[in-house]
């Protein structure tokens, strides 16, 4: 028996590491009509930005890098030092509307591994026609933002490694079970009466998730009937649906149609910040932020003053920075409902216009 056991292998493990930095770039494509004017092979250079102990800049080509893309626009990142070793590096060009929450860090695994020499860069020859862009809903304001993702190889390095658990633990679960529980009304104990429907819920949920909620169900605020039946006025079912949806989720219900989605924000805005749910109305401002327009900016402004929304105000007022954009609010009808529901914002608006 002794015999047999010392001849039993050992067992060890090591992995060989890439040790990365990663990170992205946002170019804006600010007056995209009067870009399209740079011939062909020619470029515009961003601003140079730093990631992994680098600096890089990225060529935007408007008419492609050369005359067998000139329908296409071209885009290359461009190692900005100067190297005696190449730097390895991936890279992604998206448009930025295209990237989703759950992608704000990508890996990059699958994509090219390029070594980067000083002034010299790769990238990609047809990234977009400009057919296709032109026609396509990331040209807004005739302006488009790019991302790209860059992902620097620092060094490699071997270390030890443990070998697989035979264990697997799985991810949690507890926002599915929470959603299963709203969907099939199992022990429901409160019903909400909103624009002429019912929502059954569950008072517990409700009142850890809001403390607006804890003092009207459990507190002096305690409203409803003896039959359980809560009454809520000015507020639309389905905004109300979506923020149940969010109370026992954590996260928005995707039935609201593209088109009527910057309309929904606006309401759940208001509707979290009367439930006090601050995590929610941080999420509505952050999507206005992205559909202010001339046509929309003194809705989403005024709603922000109203609303407290700091960051959604500076993004509006950044966006009516622009001369054109603020004469177009000034001309419009909008204004003067602007004027007469937040006159707090008119002094700021008139020292903008003092400076175009």
């Amino acid at each position: 028996m002794s015999g047999a056991a010392s001849n039993k292998p050992s067992r060890s493990a090591s992995a060989i590491v890439a040790s990365t930095a990663s990170g992205y770039h946002l170019l804006k494509i600010d007056g995209y009509t009067r870009t399209k004017g740079v011939p062909t092979g020619d470029k515009i250079k961003s601003r140079a930005f730093t990631l992994g102990g680098h600096q890089w800049h990225i060529d935007y080509h408007p008419n492609g890098n050369n005359s067998a893309h000139a329908d296409y626009i071209s885009l290359f990142v461009i190692l900005d030092d100067t190297v005696t070793t190449a730097v390895k590096a991936q890279h992604k060009f998206r448009f930025a509307d295209e990237v989703k929450e759950k992608d704000q860090a990508p890996s990059l695994t699958s994509e090219t591994i390029y070594n980067y020499t000083s002034q010299n860069g790769w990238g990609t020859s047809t990234f977009i026609k400009r057919a296709e862009l032109e026609k396509s809903n990331h040209l807004k304001d005739d302006s488009f933002t790019i991302r790209c993702d860059i992902v620097v190889i620092q060094e490699y390095r071997a270390e030890d490694f443990t070998p697989t658990a035979f264990v697997s633990v799985a991810p949690s679960d507890l926002y599915q079970h929470l959603g299963d529980l709203l969907k099939t009304e199992k022990g429901a104990d409160v019903v909400f009466e909103v624009g002429g429907e019912t929502f059954a819920a569950h008072r517990c949920v409700l009142a850890a998730r809001s403390p607006v909620f804890s003092a009207e169900l459990f507190g002096g605020m305690k409203e409803g009937s003896t039959a359980g039946v809560v009454r809520i006025d000015d507020m639309e079912a389905q905004v109300f649906k979506a923020l149940l949806c969010f109370a026992y989720t954590d996260s928005l219900p995707a039935e609201t149609k593209p088109e009527e989605e910057d309309v929904m924000y606006q309401h759940l805005l208001v509707a979290a910040d009367r439930y006090n749910m601050d995590r929610l109305k941080s999420i509505c401002e952050e999507k206005l932020c992205n559909y202010i327009d001339v046509g929309t900016v003194a809705t989403i402004l005024a709603l922000a003053e109203q609303h407290r929304c700091e960051g959604l105000k500076k993004a509006c007022l950044h966006f009516l920075g622009t001369p054109a954009n603020l004469r177009a609010l000034l001309d419009s009808d909008d204004f003067d409902h602007l004027s007469r529901s937040c006159p707090s914002i008119m002094k700021k608006l008139i020292s903008m216009l003092a400076f175009t």
